[in-house]
């Protein structure tokens, strides 16, 4: 029977994908968990570092600095001094791209 799609899009958690790395290595929730874990305190520690985080065929995590700037309180509309700061930014790899742009479902 084909998937059928909802209007409305599902989210994956990491509970989730704790759960289908489980069943797809034979491992335990709690071990699949600890992995999972362990693997964005890796992703989280190098970009605190100042790191960019590269993962081949998915995507980079870079810093970018973004300098002081005056801004606007919308609901006051008074001028508000924004701070200089780092901010993450996701950038999808070629191949994931491709793969979401070639995705059949809602939409397309």
């Amino acid at each position: 029977m084909a998937e059928q799609f909802s209007m409305r899009p599902r989210t994956l958690n990491r509970e989730k994908i704790a759960e289908q790395i489980s069943a797809q290595l034979g491992l335990s929730k709690r071990e699949a968990k600890e992995i999972l874990g362990r693997f964005f305190v890796e992703i989280e520690d190098a970009l605190a570092q100042g790191d960019s985080v590269k993962l081949s065929g998915f995507g980079s995590f870079i810093l970018r600095a973004k300098s002081e700037r005056m801004g606007r309180n919308p609901k006051t509309r008074k001028a508000a001094l924004i701070s200089a700061r780092q901010v993450v930014l996701f950038r999808p790899a070629q191949k994931l791209k491709v793969k979401v742009k070639n995705h059949v479902g809602p939409g397309n």
